[in-house]
């Protein structure tokens, strides 16, 4: 009898264990961009989702690689482009961090998953220091946009963040783009500098890492939001269209400004190829980047426009 009693607690014991066990919580995640419609939709959160992948991978008119701080705006730019320019209508585009784009520019290829991408880009865009780097394979660069820094915080702003000194605060956990290949992580090691001297770069950059209060992103225009977003991070110095998006789209984030004289701006460049499989459209779409439509399109995601 005891037995018995022993199996049904236990049975007992594992469906209310069952039962308790919550799902994943995906509510936030990616991609935040409208997918393009096909004949079979399969994305499936945290496990088979792609969204710094864009458009038709399969013999494409025109391949560009954004700056992956720019994912927000790829969306509206195709569509415009292929409006202004319909004999382009296969488009494949990367949104990833600029410098995983100029390593696949250099060998040739990515591997993401169990999917090798060899497709060479048209178009290339990135921060002027990461154009300067790369000159010699470029036959025409043009500056089209800027940005500026900005810290990501939870809604309501529990840490009660006010600038960039308050992310060295032992009780904050920092989401921090990753300097070896992340671009923003220059600024914002340069912003930390102007802000609170060597004593809080360090502090950000070298101590919280250490005692695990600053993570290190590899992809920081995805991994930042979501770790603010499922409470994994309370701060993440962003660019401040990638705040502004979270907000546009209704997550919930608040935006932290930077004041001028401690915060670093980016300018934004696009590089064509002088490899360019698609000569024609490469130019096209350099002129169409500087066309009031495309213009109106970074404006509306908060970026700034030379004018």
């Amino acid at each position: 009898m005891s037995a018995l009693k022993n199996r049904i607690a236990a049975t007992l014991g594992l469906v209310i264990a069952t039962l308790t066990v919550k799902a994943q919580d995906h509510r936030f995640d990616p991609p935040w961009n409208t997918p393009p419609q096909s004949a079979v939709m399969f994305t499936v959160a945290g496990m088979d989702n792609v969204p710094d992948l864009f458009g038709d991978i399969n013999d494409p008119q025109l391949v560009i690689f954004f700056a992956g701080n720019q994912f927000m705006c790829v969306d509206d730019l195709l569509a415009a482009f292929k409006t202004q320019y319909p004999q382009y209508q296969r488009i494949f585009a990367e949104t990833l961090p600029p410098g995983i784009l100029a390593r696949q520019i250099e060998g040739g290829s990515v591997t993401i998953g169990n999917m090798r991408i060899t497709l060479k880009p048209d178009v290339y865009t990135a921060g002027k220091s990461a154009i300067d780097k790369m000159m010699p394979l470029f036959t025409k660069t043009e500056p089209y946009a800027s940005n500026r820094l900005a810290i990501m915080v939870q809604k309501g702003n529990p840490k009660k963040i006010k600038g960039l000194a308050d992310l060295g605060k032992k009780d904050v956990r920092v989401s921090m783009p990753n300097l070896e290949f992340e671009g923003i992580g220059k600024q914002i090691e340069e912003a930390y500098v102007k802000a609170g001297g060597e004593a809080l770069r360090k502090q950000i950059l070298e101590d919280k890492v250490k005692n695990n209060t600053t993570y290190f992103t590899r992809v920081h225009h995805r991994e930042s939001p979501m770790r603010i977003l499922y409470g994994q991070s309370d701060a993440a110095p962003v660019w401040y269209t990638e705040a502004y998006y979270q907000q546009m789209i209704k997550n919930p984030v608040d935006l932290i400004e930077i004041p001028a004289d401690k915060n670093v701006g980016a300018n934004y460049i696009a590089a064509q190829l002088k490899a360019a499989p698609h000569e024609q459209a490469a130019k096209d779409f350099m002129d169409f980047l500087l066309s009031p439509a495309a213009k109106a399109i970074y404006k509306k995601y908060g970026f700034g426009v030379n004018n």
